[in-house]
């Protein structure tokens, strides 16, 4: 029999966190044009990245988007179906598994390397961030038929302070619940 690449304790965390990004959508805030709300996913996937690292952050932030993507209304809203997926805000669901990987890969750098680490955890969530926006901004013009600027000033430019500051307090919660969810893990 072969063995399972993913822990008991792996698969725990990761649908902790999968529910934990769904209670975070529901925050949420209409603001910017076209609909688009400012929502605490992208606090919980930013948590969840620090917290768990690349593989199973990706892991849970994809199960929250194919969840939602079937119906169960764990996006913004209590609201769910692939109508949302392909509609304006599609973009951001649909990176939200890359955007976890790369956070959680520069959280893996930081763990293993520490002459990297603060490098590597903020190089990680720009970089998440960036494919996020880009993602978000292309499939809204997409969507809309719209300019990139338009985009811009929907998609991104409202939320740029308070996605600063969400990342802030993912990081000042995740780094000390990282710590002991890794040291539990030694035991």
């Amino acid at each position: 029999m072969k063995k399972s690449k993913l822990s008991v304790q792996d698969m725990c965390m990761i649908g902790m966190s999968t529910a934990i990004i769904a209670i975070m959508a529901q925050i949420s805030i209409p603001i910017g044009l076209g609909g688009v709300p400012m929502t605490m996913q992208t606090f919980a996937i930013i948590l969840a990245a620090i917290v768990l690292g690349a593989k199973n952050s990706a892991i849970a932030s994809l199960v929250y988007v194919l969840l939602g993507a079937v119906g169960v209304p764990v996006f913004a809203n209590l609201s769910g179906g692939y109508d949302k997926v392909i509609g304006p805000t599609g973009g951001f669901l649909m990176s939200f598994p890359i955007m976890a990987l790369l956070i959680g890969l520069g959280m893996d750098i930081h763990t293993k390397n520490k002459t990297m680490s603060v490098i590597a955890m903020v190089i990680g969530i720009v970089a998440g961030a960036v494919v996020n926006y880009i993602a978000g901004i292309l499939w809204f013009c997409f969507a809309m038929k719209s300019s990139f600027l338009v985009g811009f000033e929907a998609c991104v430019l409202p939320f740029i302070l308070t996605d600063i500051g969400k990342a802030i307090l993912a990081v000042i919660i995740g780094l000390p619940v990282r710590k002991v969810v890794r040291k539990a893990a030694c035991r």
